[in-house]
């Protein structure tokens, strides 16, 4: 199994970046527009359709309000995985800036390097929405 870890700096409030991992049905909206292009909610599983056209059904295993943290696990969809787990957490930085780590767990090992690749285009339009929505208006 491989683990992707990635972790970045966001110019955003730590309350605001989790408000916005938090709303886990819209992430299209919230968290990684044109990144993402829909998302629809059933019960603890969300269906997500990303701009490359691949569809994840994703079960939210945990949502943890103290720690702002979300957990969830590919359960279905167009990925092909044996095994998916991931995880976004959010900590509070000096200066009112956010770290936000993103560790994704996957097997076969041989696509840890497409998942990287997608957590990391992932991470910059995060980067760019959470930090675009924090800033003052001109």
């Amino acid at each position: 199994m491989a683990s992707v870890h990635r972790e970045a700096l966001i110019d955003a409030d730590p309350a605001a970046v989790w408000e916005a991992v938090h709303r886990w049905g819209e992430v299209h909206r919230r968290l990684a527009p044109g990144f993402v292009v829909d998302t629809q909610v059933d019960g603890d599983v969300r269906v997500v359709t990303f701009a490359d056209g691949t569809v994840v059904h994703e079960l939210i295993v945990s949502l943890d309000d103290d720690a702002r943290r979300i957990a969830y696990s590919v359960v279905g969809g167009s990925m092909d995985v044996v095994h998916h787990h991931a995880s976004m957490q959010v900590f509070a930085e000096a200066g009112g800036r956010s770290r936000f780590v993103w560790i994704t767990d996957v097997q076969p090992h041989s696509r840890a390097e497409l998942i990287a690749a997608n957590v990391d285009q992932g991470i910059q339009v995060i980067r760019r929405t959470l930090a675009t929505e924090a800033a003052p208006a001109s």
